[in-house]
């Protein structure tokens, strides 16, 4: 039995999409467990680019059952779009099973988001504008519409001419909107409905069957740790459980299943969105980092916040997720500079600690402590084939960060394609 759970250790966007997609190889079966949408993982396969915001990255690798489980909230023109253009491109999406538990996010969740994140003004969180908050609000206000409702026409219009009264009332009279029509609504959702439908299945019974029978299971989630609702720096989180908890509410498996907590780290850490970021580089070693890391975000294109690697976050997220393994990615985006450095620790107004703060005000007042390091060249980390050939800065670099956060680098990845990706010990 093999039930491993792929976590984001920083801020999201550490590049768990291509690890997945690596590892799926030899997997039997990836589950996306939450989120929506606003989050995205790019991918290269032999040169090519995919870029997936809902159907787990296991769909590029053929013959894999991919689950959209019950913690996804599911925008249907997004999965139909990722579908249709996945299959437009030879891919078999036969594969595909979508959770009846998930929830269905509504064109009113997208307005709403625009709008309230317009009324914040000064204090916006940064969220993508795609929904997803509101969608999960109305989940756990137990006004929210499934998959499930949306596959049963009798049900869906109930439950929608109940809900779309409200929205239009709080759209009409907090915002000055006109709101949505009921009849527009319920007929492109419908037609949703009957592109969906063959996809559809209690997903439950199939990843635990799975997970019972020995098959290797990958559960994929979305953001990372930082960015979880009970343990990020609240209130810039998303509105899930990206965290290795997460997988088991949102797929529906109960914790003794899991057996290994891959954490998915970037050689350096990057945030979209507001929320604080003590390592972040406002300069030109930012600037740099940035654009040869094509660090912009899949979803939005908005150019991502560049910082040094926080050791000081990994530990905290490794405690939390119950980290068993680090997959390290991007070490090929910072070849090229003399000096690398690691914050090993923060200087407060209390004192110097290698503790994560408790609060986002604390984390604000915190001044990174940087251990330095020398770089690596472009054409050394070009050439490696294994760990051994890598140069030795390189090897440096990744047993200090094993040391630090106590944990060992099993992947590393030394450029963007599949194949530049280094195994140094199986996961499975």
């Amino acid at each position: 039995m093999a039930a491993v759970v792929i976590v984001g250790m920083q801020f999201g966007d550490e590049g768990k999409g291509k690890i997945t997609d690596y590892l799926s190889e030899r997997a039997d079966m990836v589950v996306r467990y939450q989120g929506g949408s606003n989050a995205g993982h790019t991918v290269v396969v032999g040169g090519e680019e995919y870029r997936l915001h809902l159907i787990p990255s296991g769909i590029l690798t053929p013959g894999k059952i991919c689950v959209i489980a019950n913690g996804v909230v599911i925008d249907p023109a997004v999965l139909i779009s990722e579908i249709d253009g996945l299959a437009s491109r030879g891919h078999d999406v036969s594969g595909l099973r979508i959770s009846p538990a998930a929830h269905v996010l509504m064109p009113y969740h997208r307005r709403l988001d625009e709008m309230e994140e317009e009324a914040r003004g000064a204090n916006r969180i940064g969220t993508t504008r795609r929904g997803v908050g509101p969608a999960y609000v109305d989940k756990y206000s137990r006004s929210g519409i499934r998959i499930a409702d949306l596959m049963d026409e009798a049900s869906f219009k109930r439950r929608l001419e109940v809900v779309l009264e409200e929205k239009n009332t709080l759209l009409r009279r907090l915002y000055g909107d006109d709101g949505f029509r009921f009849g527009e609504v319920c007929e492109q959702y419908l037609g949703y409905a009957r592109r969906l439908r063959p996809y559809v299945a209690d997903t439950v019974p199939i990843v635990n069957e799975a997970v019972r029978s020995g098959k290797r299971v990958l559960f994929e989630g979305a953001q990372g740790t930082f960015l979880d609702v009970d343990h990020g720096t609240y209130p810039y989180v998303t509105s899930s459980s990206p965290t290795a908890g997460g997988a088991c509410v949102g797929a529906g498996v109960g914790p003794t299943v899991i057996d290994k907590v891959l954490g998915a780290v970037k050689a350096y850490t990057s945030r979209v969105g507001s929320g604080p970021f003590p390592t972040e580089l406002t300069d030109e070693m930012g600037s740099r980092i940035r654009d040869k890391g094509k660090e912009y975000g899949t979803t939005t294109g908005r150019p991502r916040r560049i910082g040094w690697l926080d050791a000081v976050m990994l530990r905290r997220a490794a405690v939390v997720n119950g980290v068993t393994a680090l997959a390290v990615t991007k070490m090929d985006t910072l070849a090229g500079i003399g000096t690398v450095k690691i914050c090993t620790g923060y200087r407060t107004p209390w004192g110097t600690t290698t503790d994560f703060p408790a609060t986002p005000d604390d984390l604000a007042s915190c001044e990174p402590v940087y251990e330095e390091m020398e770089g690596w060249r472009d054409e050394e980390i070009a050439s490696a084939s294994s760990f051994e050939t890598l140069p030795t800065a390189v090897r440096r670099y990744v047993s200090r960060v094993e040391e630090l956060v106590g944990a060992r680098v099993v992947l590393l990845s030394v450029g963007r394609d599949r194949s530049r990706t280094l195994c140094l010990e199986d996961v499975f």
